[in-house]
């Protein structure tokens, strides 16, 4: 299912006058190579029942996914500009790539499903495949994207309920964003972030990429990273991460205390929390400062909450 010879990126770029937008936050990768083997990372093939691109742009990294035999390919591109490269190349590949023009933030997954011919109560329930998301995220909204993508996740809602595995993403980052992403406890980069996206998934990063590869060249590097849904952590999982959500935000906007002193501090701010204290000690290091906490450590935290009914904490 290769694709037929066609004109090449830069070469489309040349044709159509297009450049990269700044207040987009757009950059291209022109190497193929590189956008090849982001795809063997995220070991896409024929039986891949959806996969489902963020910000496509002139479409290499399309091309890629499309060369690894991919059959169902839905791009989701915000700036009109590129929609003639990428319906020449919806065209080329014999309609195995679908393009919506919209901004993924506020698209209703179920265009998305419409586009691909594909319904939740009809598709992968019974297959060992997962649906994938990929893309070379605009840097400005890569992380509002993903915490609403994890939000679906735990909710097993739009493409994260297509199979009972939720749905795999590849994803670039600026290397900041995606160190946080992937940060163990106790180290510098530890945070929210890493705990929330640690709680749904196995997250590591699978590709550097330096900043010489991007046209326009940036100002930082990027990284790769891929979220695999894992097995879950926390019963009732989507109110449960609600709860977790609530409980991050209390416990690292006072990041240099002690565990123990956020806690009495919680107690005092919400009496109905004192029943539940001394399950807490006995879960959580008192000692120790938030970014030392595992994800799993948060998690039965949270879990615990919730099953009080803990759920709002405190600003």
């Amino acid at each position: 299912m290769v694709l037929p010879r066609l004109p090449s990126i830069r070469e489309l770029i040349k044709l159509y006058g297009l450049s990269a937008k700044s207040q987009l936050s757009q950059n291209f990768i022109l190497d193929k190579n590189i956008t090849d083997k982001i795809v063997r990372c995220a070991a896409l093939s024929e039986v891949t029942p959806l996969v489902v691109e963020v910000g496509p742009g002139p479409g290499l990294l399309t091309r890629s996914i499309l060369d690894a035999g991919v059959k169902n390919l839905v791009a989701v591109e915000k700036d009109d500009r590129f929609q003639p490269t990428l319906k020449q190349l919806a065209e080329a590949s014999e309609d195995r790539l679908k393009v919506i023009q919209g901004n993924m933030l506020e698209l209703s997954h179920q265009a998305i499903f419409d586009k691909a011919q594909l319904q939740p109560t009809t598709t992968t329930t019974t297959t060992t495949t997962t649906p994938h998301i990929m893309g070379n995220l605009p840097f400005n909204i890569a992380t509002p994207l993903l915490l609403q993508w994890l939000h679906m996740l735990a909710g097993r809602q739009g493409l994260f309920g297509l199979s009972p595995k939720g749905a795999g993403m590849t994803l670039m980052f600026q290397k900041e964003v995606g160190d946080r992403l992937v940060a163990k406890e106790s180290t510098g980069h530890r945070g929210r972030l890493a705990i929330m996206a640690q709680s749904l998934c196995d997250v590591r990063e699978v590709y550097h990429v330096p900043a010489t590869v991007f046209v326009p060249k940036p100002k930082v590097d990027a990284s790769v990273i891929q979220l695999i849904p894992r097995a879950n952590l926390m019963d009732d999982q989507q109110g449960a991460y609600l709860t977790l959500e609530n409980v991050l935000r209390y416990y690292f906007t006072k990041r240099r205390k002690t565990v123990g002193h956020i806690t009495r501090r919680l107690m005092k701010e919400m009496p109905q929390s004192k029943e539940v204290v001394a399950e807490l000690e006995e879960l959580l290091d008192f000692k120790a400062r938030p970014e030392d906490l595992t994800t799993e450590e948060f998690c039965q935290a949270a879990k615990l909450l919730h099953r009080h009914s803990i759920i709002t904490l405190p600003l």
